[in-house]
């Protein structure tokens, strides 16, 4: 019942467990577990087991030593390769034990878990090889926050430490400075003219941008509330020029309509004038007040 309560990420006395797909971070954490327990567990598994060799008082040697004849204190020792053991087995799944349950020593196991997972030294060659090309190649683009490239860029040089490859703190802070994007150049050109950079920590410098990128954020979206205003009050002069043009169009169009009706009008009866006979003209067609006037003007000349 006691060892149900020792899980993974929740007591000192589970180490944590494997990871296969993340074998470099599980790799540095189950180190610091190690070494945070006990260093002669570390030793043992780095170096090798405590062999079973005592001095001499008499010939003042290294002599192996017996079971039933060695001390409690060279027991206690002894004790430590099979702790070494253990404590890589706890941290394994059943596939992967299956995979190292042959090997005698803790550093047997470790050696193939590191072989399997982390490759032989050529392997780890053409890993170095492929971080280091990362790390020159690195670039953080102009919409990317800054605790993304940190992320980014953190992976890189943790994994190159892991493989017992890295860079000096003062090239990692040249590196991301150089890696930002054009619209930091002032605050590049600022932090490289007051800072030591010899003594900036990356930690520092990640905070010192983290506080730049609010004051950006907040100046482009006083920016941007600029330009939507002045675009919302373009689009509402727009209209109100458009509505007046409409209705200026409306009442053009509208008169226009009325004279073409009158027009029309007006050729309807000339034309039920003229298709009608001249006799029936002059028995029902009365005369118009234009046509009178026309012919008493007539009647005067004669």
């Amino acid at each position: 019942m006691e060892s149900e309560k020792y899980l993974e990420g929740q007591s000192m006395q589970r180490p944590p467990l494997f990871e296969s797909d993340g074998f470099i971070y599980w790799k540095n954490r189950f180190e610091t577990y190690v070494k945070s327990k006990d260093l002669d567990l570390w030793h043992v598994i780095t170096y090798g087991d405590f062999p079973p060799i005592q001095n001499n008082p008499e010939t003042k040697k290294d002599e192996i030593v017996p079971f039933d004849k060695q001390n409690d204190d060279l027991k206690k020792k002894l004790a430590k390769n099979n702790e070494a053991k253990m404590v890589i087995y706890n941290a394994l799944p059943r596939k992967e034990y299956e995979r190292i349950f042959m090997c005698k020593t803790a550093k047997e196991i470790w050696d193939t878990l590191l072989i399997t997972h982390q490759g032989n030294s050529q392997v780890k060659d053409n890993k170095i090889d492929l971080l280091v090309q990362q790390y020159e190649q690195f670039t953080i683009p102009e919409e990317e926050s800054i605790d993304n490239a940190f992320a980014r860029f953190n992976t890189i040089i943790t994994s190159l430490k892991a493989l017992d490859e890295g860079f000096s703190s003062k090239n990692y802070v040249r590196k991301f400075l150089r890696a930002l994007h054009p619209k930091w150049r002032a605050k590049v050109t600022t932090i490289e003219e007051s800072k030591d950079l010899t003594s900036l920590s990356l930690d520092e410098l990640i905070g010192n941008l983290k506080v730049y990128e609010v004051i950006i954020k907040n100046d482009s979206e006083v920016v941007k509330g600029k330009r939507e205003q002045n675009r919302s009050l373009a689009l509402k002069a727009k209209k109100e020029s458009s509505d007046e043009d409409s209705s200026t169009s409306d009442s053009e169009d509208e008169e226009y309509a009325m004279a073409m009706r009158d027009f029309k009008k007006f050729f309807k009866r000339r034309e039920r004038f003229v298709r009608q006979p001249h006799d029936e003209r002059k028995e029902k067609q009365p005369l118009s007040p234009a046509f009178e006037f026309v012919s008493l003007g007539k009647v005067h000349q004669q």
